[in-house]
Protein backbone atom coordinates (compact mmCIF):
# COMPACT_ATOMS: atom_id res chain seq x y z
CA UNK A 1 0.00 0.00 0.00
CA UNK A 2 1.39 3.35 -1.08
CA UNK A 3 1.55 5.98 1.67
CA UNK A 4 1.03 9.50 0.37
CA UNK A 5 3.73 11.47 2.20
CA UNK A 6 2.76 15.06 2.86
CA UNK A 7 -0.98 14.39 2.51
CA UNK A 8 -2.93 15.55 5.59
CA UNK A 9 -4.00 12.73 7.89
CA UNK A 10 -7.26 14.43 8.89
CA UNK A 11 -9.23 17.64 8.71
CA UNK A 12 -7.55 20.03 11.17
CA UNK A 13 -9.25 20.31 14.57
CA UNK A 14 -11.66 17.44 13.83
CA UNK A 15 -11.81 13.65 13.91
CA UNK A 16 -12.56 13.39 10.17
CA UNK A 17 -9.74 11.17 8.93
CA UNK A 18 -8.27 11.45 5.43
CA UNK A 19 -5.69 8.63 5.52
CA UNK A 20 -5.18 5.29 7.19
CA UNK A 21 -1.98 4.27 8.93
CA UNK A 22 -1.69 0.71 7.66
CA UNK A 23 -3.37 -1.54 5.15
CA UNK A 24 -5.95 -4.12 6.14
CA UNK A 25 -4.39 -7.60 5.96
CA UNK A 26 -7.74 -8.96 4.72
CA UNK A 27 -7.74 -6.50 1.80
CA UNK A 28 -8.71 -2.93 1.13
CA UNK A 29 -12.10 -1.66 2.27
CA UNK A 30 -14.49 -1.65 -0.66
CA UNK A 31 -15.23 1.74 -2.19
CA UNK A 32 -18.94 2.48 -2.70
CA UNK A 33 -20.18 5.70 -4.30
CA UNK A 34 -22.29 7.32 -1.58
CA UNK A 35 -25.22 9.64 -2.23
CA UNK A 36 -24.78 13.12 -0.77
CA UNK A 37 -28.16 14.45 0.30
CA UNK A 38 -28.91 18.13 0.93
CA UNK A 39 -29.57 17.53 4.63
CA UNK A 40 -25.99 16.41 5.44
CA UNK A 41 -24.48 18.22 8.37
CA UNK A 42 -22.29 21.25 7.86
CA UNK A 43 -19.37 19.37 9.42
CA UNK A 44 -19.73 16.55 6.87
CA UNK A 45 -19.79 19.07 4.02
CA UNK A 46 -16.66 20.77 5.42
CA UNK A 47 -14.94 17.38 5.60
CA UNK A 48 -15.83 16.67 1.96
CA UNK A 49 -14.54 20.09 0.92
CA UNK A 50 -11.41 19.66 3.02
CA UNK A 51 -10.63 16.25 1.56
CA UNK A 52 -11.24 17.40 -2.01
CA UNK A 53 -9.15 20.51 -1.39
CA UNK A 54 -6.33 18.35 -0.09
CA UNK A 55 -6.58 16.07 -3.16
CA UNK A 56 -6.42 19.08 -5.47
CA UNK A 57 -3.54 20.69 -3.56
CA UNK A 58 -1.57 17.42 -3.44
CA UNK A 59 -2.31 15.86 -6.85
CA UNK A 60 -3.94 18.56 -9.00
CA UNK A 61 -5.23 17.07 -12.24
CA UNK A 62 -2.70 14.22 -12.20
CA UNK A 63 -3.65 10.58 -11.68
CA UNK A 64 -3.06 9.22 -8.20
CA UNK A 65 -3.11 5.83 -6.53
CA UNK A 66 -5.65 5.07 -3.80
CA UNK A 67 -2.93 3.93 -1.42
CA UNK A 68 -3.60 4.97 2.17
CA UNK A 69 -6.48 7.36 1.39
CA UNK A 70 -9.47 6.68 3.64
CA UNK A 71 -12.13 4.58 1.87
CA UNK A 72 -15.05 6.23 3.65
CA UNK A 73 -13.96 9.76 2.82
CA UNK A 74 -13.08 8.80 -0.79
CA UNK A 75 -16.48 7.13 -1.23
CA UNK A 76 -18.31 10.44 -0.66
CA UNK A 77 -16.59 11.89 -3.76
CA UNK A 78 -16.37 8.73 -5.88
CA UNK A 79 -18.04 8.88 -9.27
CA UNK A 80 -18.49 12.64 -9.15
CA UNK A 81 -15.48 14.77 -8.23
CA UNK A 82 -13.12 11.79 -8.06
CA UNK A 83 -13.27 9.31 -10.94
CA UNK A 84 -11.51 6.01 -11.54
CA UNK A 85 -8.91 5.78 -14.27
CA UNK A 86 -9.93 2.72 -16.27
CA UNK A 87 -12.15 0.05 -14.77
CA UNK A 88 -12.85 0.51 -11.06
CA UNK A 89 -11.42 -2.17 -8.75
CA UNK A 90 -13.18 -1.13 -5.56
CA UNK A 91 -11.00 -3.31 -3.31
CA UNK A 92 -7.52 -2.42 -4.60
CA UNK A 93 -5.02 -0.13 -2.93
CA UNK A 94 -3.40 0.26 -6.39
CA UNK A 95 -6.52 1.67 -8.12
CA UNK A 96 -5.79 4.90 -9.98
CA UNK A 97 -8.05 7.96 -9.68
CA UNK A 98 -8.07 11.55 -10.85
CA UNK A 99 -9.98 14.66 -9.80
CA UNK A 100 -12.57 15.83 -12.33
CA UNK A 101 -11.89 19.55 -11.98
CA UNK A 102 -15.06 20.66 -13.79
CA UNK A 103 -17.30 18.67 -11.45
CA UNK A 104 -15.21 19.65 -8.43
CA UNK A 105 -15.61 23.34 -9.25
CA UNK A 106 -19.35 22.92 -9.82
CA UNK A 107 -19.84 21.10 -6.50
CA UNK A 108 -17.38 23.06 -4.36
CA UNK A 109 -16.96 26.53 -5.90
CA UNK A 110 -15.53 27.88 -2.65
CA UNK A 111 -12.37 25.83 -3.26
CA UNK A 112 -11.72 27.65 -6.52
CA UNK A 113 -12.52 31.19 -5.44
CA UNK A 114 -9.35 33.33 -5.74
CA UNK A 115 -6.81 30.52 -5.23
CA UNK A 116 -8.58 29.27 -2.09
CA UNK A 117 -6.89 25.87 -2.37
CA UNK A 118 -3.47 27.38 -1.79
CA UNK A 119 -4.51 30.04 0.72
CA UNK A 120 -6.73 28.00 3.04
CA UNK A 121 -4.57 24.92 3.61
CA UNK A 122 -1.78 25.25 6.16
CA UNK A 123 1.69 24.25 5.03
CA UNK A 124 2.44 22.49 8.34
CA UNK A 125 -0.10 19.65 8.11
CA UNK A 126 2.70 17.15 8.71
CA UNK A 127 3.67 18.71 12.04
CA UNK A 128 1.25 16.36 13.77
CA UNK A 129 3.50 13.36 12.94
CA UNK A 130 7.05 14.67 12.50
CA UNK A 131 9.48 12.52 10.51
CA UNK A 132 11.93 10.39 12.48
CA UNK A 133 15.25 12.15 12.86
CA UNK A 134 18.30 9.91 12.86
Amino acid sequence: MLKHRGFPSRLPSTDYQFTIRRGNPKGATKLVARERYRDRSAADRRADAGFLGALIAHFGEEEFERGNLDAGRLSWLLGREVVAVGKLDATSYEQLFRVDMAKAEASFPELFASDAVEEDWPEDWDDEFPEDED
